[in-house]
C-alpha cells in the first residue's frame, strides 16, 4: 500500500506486507502474486489550498466551465483552472505508473482500476450528497487473458452502478476467494455478478460540524433525505474554507451577489430533495415538492429507508453516545442486541425532521421516551419545530439535567430559540468540561449558532483551542473555529 490509511475506521496492523511511501510491488519475492494500491494525492483537496499565479496555469480562468451553483468570483474562476491542471498532472502521473508496469512485464498479467474516493474537490462536491459529490470516475483494464470475466467489451462504456464498497468484494471475487457475509459490497467482475439497480450514498459529521443525509440514486433520479435541515449546507468547516473559492462565495452571499441558485448553498435544508438526473445534472431544481413527482418521491423516500433497515442505520445514533459506547462494544454489535427498537427510533427521526408542524405533539409526548435515541430525535423535532415547541418550555428545561449529554446539549439548542438563553448558555458551558471529545464539539457547534449571545463561553472555548491540534482532535478544530469567528465581531 503506498500509502495512504484513512479509512475512517481504526487501523489494522498487519492488514498489509508493506504499507508505506516506499511500498512496491516490485519488492515481493520473485513469481509472488500482487495486489497493490498507489493513493495519489495531486489533485487532492490541499492541492488548491494554495494559488498558483494565473499567468503559470495551463487552463484560462475566464475560459473554465463552472457550475451554475458556484459564482464566477476571480477564486472560483482560478480555483476550478487550478483543478483542471491538477487533474491533468494525474493523468500524466498514470501513465508514467502504467509504463513502469508495461516494463516490468506484468502488464498483460495485471488488472488495473483507476477511481477516486469521491467526486470533486471544490465546495459542494466532495463531503455532499449530489452527483458532483458522489459520482466517481472509474475505469478498469483487464489485459486479453482475463477479458472473460467482464461483462463489457473492451474499449466500452457502462450505465451500471458500482459502489466502491464493491471494490473489496470484486477484489476477492477475481481471485476466487469467499466475499465474507458482513460485507455490503457487490462484485462486478468475475463470477456470480449482478447488475445494482440502486446506489445509496450517506454523509455523517464532516470533521468539526454534524450532519446527517442519506441517499439514494437509480438510473433517473436522485432522493436525498436531510436529516439535520435545521442546518445548513454551508456550515464552516476549516478545512474546506482553506480554498479561496469557498471563502470567495461565501462572501459574495454576505454581499448580496449572488443568484437563487448560488445563494441555496448558505441557507438551511428542505427535509427532502429529488433530482432528475438527465434535465438536471447538477442537482439544482428540487422536484420533492412537485406534485407531478409526487409517486418517484415516495417510492424513492420508501426505497431509502428500507436500505436503512437492512444495514441498521448506525448515524441514527448521537455521536457522543457512540463514542461513549464503542469503547466497549462494536457498534454493528450493539445495534443488532434484542431490544435495541430500532424501527420506533427510525420513525421519531422521520417524524422530527419532516419539517410537519402537525407532529409537534407527538414529538412532545416522546420526550419522556425511556429510549434516549427517541428522546434526541423528538428535541431534534422540537428544535426544527422551535416556535410550535414553546409550549414543552418546562419539559425542555428540565432535559437539561438528563443523564445524556446529547440530550442536554439539543435541549439547550431549543431553549435557546425560545427564549431561555441563559440558562442554553450555562447548559452548552458544563458540556464543554465533558469528558467525550464529540459532546465538547457538539456543544461547540450550538454555541457557534448563537453569535454574540455565546461570547460568555468565549474563555472555555479559548481553553479548549489551546489543545495540541492534529487530524483528529475536531473540538480543538471546532473551538479554533468558534474563537476566530468571535475575534472578527
Amino acid at each position: 500500500n503506498q500509502s495512504k490509511t484513512d479509512y475512517n475506521t481504526v487501523n489494522r496492523e498487519n492488514v498489509w506486507d508493506e504499507s508505506s511511501k516506499k511500498a512496491h510491488y516490485k519488492n515481493r519475492k520473485e513469481g509472488q502474486p500482487f495486489f497493490h494500491i498507489y493513493n495519489f494525492t495531486i489533485s487532492h483537496e490541499s492541492s488548491i489550498h494554495k494559488s498558483i499565479p494565473n499567468d503559470k496555469l495551463r487552463h484560462d480562468p475566464k475560459k473554465v466551465p463552472i457550475p451554475p451553483y458556484h459564482p464566477r468570483t476571480p477564486e472560483m474562476e482560478h480555483d476550478w483552472a487550478q483543478y483542471y491542471d491538477k487533474v491533468e498532472d494525474l493523468d500524466t502521473r498514470v501513465g508514467e505508473v502504467i509504463k513502469e508496469l508495461e516494463e516490468s512485464g506484468q502488464a498483460e498479467n495485471t488488472i488495473i482500476f483507476y477511481y477516486s474516493d469521491h467526486g470533486g474537490i471544490l465546495g459542494r462536491s466532495k463531503r455532499f450528497m449530489y452527483e458532483s459529490g458522489l459520482r466517481v470516475p472509474l475505469i478498469v483494464y483487464l489485459p486479453e487473458k482475463y477479458q472473460h470475466l467482464a461483462k463489457e467489451m473492451p474499449g466500452s462504456s457502462t450505465d451500471r452502478f458500482v459502489n466502491l464498497l464493491d471494490m473489496g468484494p470484486t477484489a476477492l471475487n477475481i481471485i476466487g476467494a469467499n466475499i465474507p457475509s458482513h460485507m455490503q459490497g457487490k462484485p462486478f467482475i468475475g463470477k456470480d455478478t449482478e447488475d445494482i439497480k440502486m446506489s445509496y450514498g450517506f454523509r455523517g459529521r464532516m470533521d468539526e460540524r454534524f450532519d446527517l443525509v442519506r441517499s439514494v440514486r437509480n438510473n433517473e433520479y436522485r432522493y436525498i433525505k436531510n436529516y439535520m435541515p435545521h442546518r445548513k449546507y454551508g456550515q464552516y468547516i476549516e478545512y474546506l474554507w482553506r480554498a479561496p473559492s469557498m471563502k470567495s462565495w461565501e462572501q459574495a452571499y454576505k454581499n448580496g451577489e449572488l443568484n437563487e441558485v448560488q445563494s441555496a448553498f448558505w441557507n438551511e435544508k428542505p427535509a427532502e430533495e429529488l433530482y432528475k438526473i438527465s434535465d438536471d445534472p447538477h442537482n439544482i431544481n428540487n422536484l420533492a415538492s412537485d406534485p407531478a413527482y409526487a409517486k418517484i418521491l415516495t417510492n424513492m423516500r420508501k426505497e431509502c429507508q428500507s436500505w436503512q433497515k437492512e444495514i441498521i442505520d448506525v448515524g441514527f445514533i448521537p455521536e457522543p453516545m457512540i463514542e461513549r459506547i464503542s469503547a466497549d462494544i462494536p457498534m454493528y454489535e450493539y445495534v443488532r442486541k434484542d431490544g435495541f427498537e430500532f424501527d420506533r427510533i427510525m420513525e421519531t427521526a422521520n417524524m422530527a425532521t419532516a419539517r410537519d408542524q402537525e407532529q409537534i405533539n407527538t414529538l412532545i409526548e416522546r420526550l419522556d421516551d425511556p429510549n434516549p435515541i427517541v428522546k434526541y430525535w423528538s428535541l431534534v423535532g422540537c428544535a426544527i419545530l422551535s416556535e410550535q415547541a414553546e409550549v414543552a418550555k418546562e419539559k425542555i428545561k428540565s432535559l437539561v439535567n438528563d443523564k445524556e449529554i446529547s440530550i442536554r446539549i439539543v435541549a439547550s439548542e431549543v431553549l435557546y430559540k425560545i427564549g431561555e438563553k441563559e440558562l442554553a448558555l450555562k447548559t452548552l458551558q458544563d458540556c464543554l468540561r465533558s469528558e467525550l471529545m464529540m459532546a465538547r464539539t457538539m456543544a461547540i457547534s450550538v454555541l457557534a449558532l448563537m453569535g454574540e449571545d455565546a461570547r460568555p463561553a468565549l474563555p472555555d472555548v479559548e481553553a479548549l483551542a489551546s489543545g495540541k491540534l492534529d487530524g483528529r482532535t475536531y473540538d480543538i478544530r471546532a473551538a479554533k473555529g468558534f474563537v476566530d469567528d468571535m475575534n472578527k465581531n
